[in-house]
């Protein structure tokens, strides 16, 4: 049986699992990052860590077929490179030569939203689609994209930064220097925004009550949650809040016609809550509407092994 090891590095921790072919984890382990350290000994600790587990479980290196990392940043596919990360403070580094130097095993490198697509899509909620578009929702907007049964990475690995597509000229600074982003509307963050922005408004909005009337308490379920309280200025943040994420998902049914459109990150916790309401305005605002094939809304369902199964399918994709 073909073995394989999936890596997700995380902004804090990095996590790794010995996966099947089949896409079961054999074993999970890994290791905090140490901030400020030398970005090389970083990824010489996990290959050491990789070496040892083998070892541990009885495994030579050469039953594993390969390693897959996904990370976060602007990272070069063909290279397995990352260009850039900004929450670790990367810059430049060979990611799959150091771990090929430290193990003796080949290493794939790809960024982590890809990589979760592809977890979804072999092993998930996209695994009976051939085309899908995974959204996910949280401190920023990321995302990936499986067209016609192959994850597509663009090139270099760079493409599919679906989060910063602009929804709306001259709109709200997003972090990455432009306006308008569809991350400045549609993140967790902006969500947060919005909700506060709203409660100054109306104080008479079940919101502060919901939060002990501390504002540094609010966050993503805030406006959800008193929504379904019936709290009138709640259920308008949440309406704007999916009119806007509606204008992306929109954007990327028309140009990929997907099958499927997948929902993760925080707020996927909101399930069918969030997803029929998202359902409910695509189909009403579809091009072609009902002339062209139903999308799918639904959540993703793999959670924190998306990363490791993905990173692991990376090698899969030989097939």
């Amino acid at each position: 049986m073909k073995k394989y090891i999936g890596i997700d590095i995380g902004g804090t921790s990095i996590k790794c699992a010995l996966v099947t072919e089949e896409g079961k984890i054999h074993k999970k382990f890994g290791f905090p990052i140490i901030k400020g350290e030398k970005q090389e000994t970083t990824i010489y600790r996990l290959g050491d860590l990789i070496n040892d587990e083998i070892k541990k479980e009885g495994l030579r290196k050469e039953d594993f077929v390969g390693i897959g990392v996904g990370c976060p940043g602007s990272i070069n596919n063909k290279l397995g490179v990352c260009c850039y990360n900004n929450n670790i403070g990367w810059l430049n580094l060979p990611v799959a030569d150091l771990l090929k130097e430290r193990t003796g095993i080949a290493s794939k490198v790809s960024n982590d939203a890809n990589v979760a697509m592809l977890g979804e899509a072999k092993f998930g909620a996209a695994k009976n689609y051939q085309n899908a578009v995974l959204v996910t929702l949280g401190t920023g907007v990321g995302g990936g994209l499986f067209l016609n049964g192959k994850l597509y990475e663009g090139n270099e690995g760079k493409g599919a930064e679906i989060g910063h597509m602009v929804i709306e000229m001259d709109g709200e600074l997003c972090t990455c220097g432009r306006k308008g982003c569809l991350e400045a509307y549609a993140s967790v963050t902006a969500l947060i925004r919005q909700t506060k922005e709203a409660m100054h408004k109306h104080p008479e909005s079940k919101m502060w009550a919901y939060v002990n009337n501390e504002l540094d308490a609010v966050n993503g379920k805030t406006a959800f949650e008193t929504s379904k309280m019936g709290d009138e200025t709640a259920i308008e943040v949440v309406d704007r809040y999916e009119n806007y994420l509606t204008v992306g998902l929109l954007n990327f049914c028309n140009i990929f016609r997907p099958e499927v459109i997948l929902i993760g990150g925080g707020l996927s916790n909101q399930k069918e809550y969030l997803t029929d309401a998202l359902q409910k305005k695509l189909e009403e605002n579809k091009y072609g509407f009902q002339g062209t094939p139903k999308v799918n809304i639904f959540v993703t369902n793999l959670g924190n092994d998306a990363g490791v199964l993905g990173a692991a399918a990376l090698w899969m994709e030989e097939k």
